[in-house]
């Protein structure tokens, strides 16, 4: 994906005016995601009598985890191919987004697996290309990138946390529900919300299509770069795989991205089911995460001008170890501690700044110049596409875990969960040697 504007075709708008705007996108783009992703796990497996769907945690770990493999890896097709050679990034952005947000309606009347797998992989094919379009537009429209880009990114996390607090504290504890005037849900049985849920599906379609509408009105006009490369030029990047220290760090992220997707199919459940919190907290709770995000993603340079980056990336995956062992231990008591578990949301922002940023800004820094977009790609599509296509596999083994009532038990899986961060901990420290420019091979 382009971040140069056609020198052909210029963009009029002045620069400094792009700011707000680009930051209402970054705000709009996420808040499309995270009025529905932190709680779908609860919706998706809670019975039909409480107001669910009853699918297995197998199946719910193969429609949110396959979905976005699928339109991860379409997504650099989608994304840098139409947009970059046929329209305006913009336009590109606004009709994905049009689309997706019609078939989120759609998905919120369905009820069986087989509609909700087909059309949440659909969703994701249109989705997961904009996220790539927001980076693009921004960069082709910002002065000076490297400064002010982060402040607009930021916008987008906090877009996430209004999103996923909002929805549940104010839509899931007033008596204005849609869900009460669907055919196929008894309005009636709403007392634990989880029926409720089923709304944030359509309110995301809803707003996907508000926002498709201003990207082509307001966004700035941003068009197509026509010397774009072949759909398959990223395949030189592959090379990159004879420096030990890019082998070592896509090992890594691999196993961390596996157990990272596994946090969104089972955080939401086992917040409601096994520590206590109501259904319309677990968005709350879970955005504590975000916040820390935002604070960890603030300070990540000084941490790597200071720490290196083997370092700032041991940071991540211990707090991955950490967190998860932090969810299974509080099982252990008989009344588990909820302030403990909001605690260990905290290191949420340790896990995603530190190690995920820290790792495409490692990327970015030993990649050749010719080759740093492709570079970024592959590595992409390794942790957002093989990733969680493993994370689908790997989730479903612990459905098995169940007390003598049918009750899941969680204790097994944070501690495999902590297991595996810690496995990854100990590959880094060994293995991996942060190197000082492209041509060092890091060994």
């Amino acid at each position: 994906m382009s971040n140069v504007t056609d020198p052909a075709t210029p963009n009029l708008t002045p620069n400094r005016s792009a700011g707000a705007r680009l930051g209402v996108m970054m705000f709009l783009q996420y808040a499309v995601w995270g009025v529905w992703l932190p709680v779908m796990a609860n919706y998706l497996g809670a019975a039909v009598d409480k107001g669910g769907l009853g699918f297995t945690g197998a199946q719910i770990g193969w429609i949110l985890g396959l979905a976005g493999a699928i339109g991860a890896i379409a997504a650099p097709f989608i994304a840098g191919q139409v947009a970059d050679r046929y329209l305006n990034a913009e336009r590109a952005l606004g009709w994905l987004l049009l689309l997706g947000g019609v078939v989120k309606i759609i998905l919120a009347y369905q009820t069986s697996y087989m509609a909700w797998m087909g059309l949440s992989i659909l969703y994701s094919v249109l989705y997961m290309p904009t996220l790539a379009l927001t980076n693009s537009i921004a960069f082709a429209n910002l002065d000076d990138p490297e400064r002010k880009f982060p402040p607009v990114r930021a916008l987008g996390t906090i877009g996430w946390i209004v999103a996923s607090v909002a929805f549940p504290v104010i839509w899931m504890k007033t008596d204005v529900q849609l869900v009460r005037y669907w055919p196929f849900i008894d309005g009636t049985n709403i007392e634990n919300g989880t029926a409720l849920i089923a709304d944030a599906v359509m309110i995301s379609g809803i707003l996907s299509i508000g926002y498709a509408f201003f990207c082509v009105d307001m966004l700035p006009k941003t068009p197509p770069k026509k010397d774009v490369a072949h759909p398959l030029a990223f395949a030189e990047a592959f090379s990159l795989f004879r420096r030990i220290d890019f082998t070592v760090l896509t090992l890594v992220a691999l196993l961390i991205s596996m157990i990272h997707q596994c946090y969104f199919f089972r955080t939401g459940p086992y917040l409601e089911n096994a520590i206590g919190f109501a259904v319309s907290d677990v968005g709350p709770v879970m955005a504590i995460g975000q916040v820390s995000e935002i604070l960890v993603l603030a300070v990540l340079g000084l941490f790597i001008k200071r720490l290196g980056y083997k370092w700032v990336l041991l940071l991540g995956t211990i707090s991955y170890v950490l967190r998860y062992g932090l969810f299974a231990y509080v099982l252990s008591a008989e009344i588990p501690s909820k302030a403990v578990v909001q605690a260990a949301m905290v290191l949420h922002g340790f896990n995603y700044g530190c190690f995920f940023a820290g790792a495409f800004l490692y990327v970015e820094k030993v990649a050749p110049q010719n080759i740093r977009h492709s570079a970024q790609t592959v590595f992409g599509i390794i942790i957002l596409g093989m990733g969680p296509v493993l994370a689908g596999f790997y989730n479903q083994y612990f459905d098995r875990f169940k007390d003598a009532a049918g009750a899941q038990q969680y204790n097994q899986f944070w501690y495999t969960q902590s297991a595996i961060a810690l496995v990854s901990t100990l590959i880094l420290l060994a293995m991996f040697r942060a190197s000082a420019k492209p041509d060092d091979p890091g060994d």
